[in-house]
Parts: structure tokens; sequence; C-alpha cells
């Protein structure tokens, strides 16, 4: 019984440090989700300045990408031959209509991963875009993160529309 217990401290001492080191970014990942809270609180405050201050100042990469099957982009197609899957946008559009909303948007985060290696990282989650209270786009979104001298910041950003 005494060679049992014993195994089993020494196998619970030696699982700390495995675990540990498991994870090495923990902080990282951490310091990341605070952005992804910071700017979910900031859609529901139509508080355009924190939300812009999420972002790179000198890099804008912002895509939407339709999500509809192949049969359902051809009838797109057909009632509009100049739609396109890929559209372009910016952050600077999107701040201006957060902030300019007159009425309540926010933005619900489901099945939220995040990765990083403590230099650059990524956030992957599913997503409800809801204004005043109705859900109007519903899809998946990702994000590249940089870390730079002031923290974390979203360099890139594209999402699924229409799922």
């Amino acid at each position: 019984m005494r060679a049992f217990l014993s195994a089993v401290l020494i196998a619970s001492c030696l699982a700390g440090p495995a675990h540990a080191a498991d994870n090495p970014h923990a902080a990282d990942v951490a310091a990341i989700n605070q952005v992804v809270e910071q700017f979910k609180a900031a859609i529901i405050a139509r508080d355009g300045k924190t939300l812009d201050e999420l972002f790179l100042k000198d890099h804008d990469s912002w895509l939407v990408v339709a999500a509809v099957d192949d049969a359902t982009w051809a009838t797109v197609k057909t009632r509009n031959p100049k739609a396109r899957r890929i559209i372009a946008d910016s952050r600077k559009q999107f701040v201006e209509f957060v902030q300019n909303s007159p009425k309540p948007v926010e933005e619900r985060f489901y099945n939220v991963r995040i990765d990083t290696n403590g230099a650059v990282g990524s956030v992957y989650f599913d997503f409800d875009f809801l204004q005043d209270g109705k859900v109007t786009n519903r899809g998946s979104e990702t994000w590249q993160m940089v870390r730079g001298e002031d923290g974390w910041k979203i360099g890139a950003m594209l999402y699924s529309m229409g799922k």
C-alpha cells in the first residue's frame, strides 16, 4: 500500500510540470481572450473608439464571404450578376456602423478557439450578429492577431455571411 501511495504521489508531482509545458503561451491565450471580450463589450456599448483601438492602425484586411451552397449562389447570381462571393470591407466602416447604430447591436460568440505562439495568433469562432435583438447574420469568423509593443491587435478579419 505504501508503495502504491508513493507511486501516486510521484506521478502527481510529475503531472504538474508536464501540464504547464503543454501550454507555454497560456498568458498570451488569456490576453487574446481579453481582446475578444473587449470586442464584444465595445459592440454592445456602441463604443467605436474602443473597438477601433483593438485593430492594427496601419493595416485593414477585412473580408466577407457569402456562406451559401453552389445552387443558392447560382440563384443569387441570376438575380444580381454583379454579386461577388468575396467582398472587401473595412474595420472603419464596421466601427462607424456600430457607433452610429440607432438600435442595439451585439455579436454573440460560440465555440471560440484561440491558438498562438506568443507572437502571432488566431481566433476562430461561430457567431450570431444581432440588431435590435434579432439575428441578422450567422456564420463563422476568424481573426489573425499580432502581438506588438502595445499588446495584442487584430490584423485581419474574415467572416461568413448569410449562413
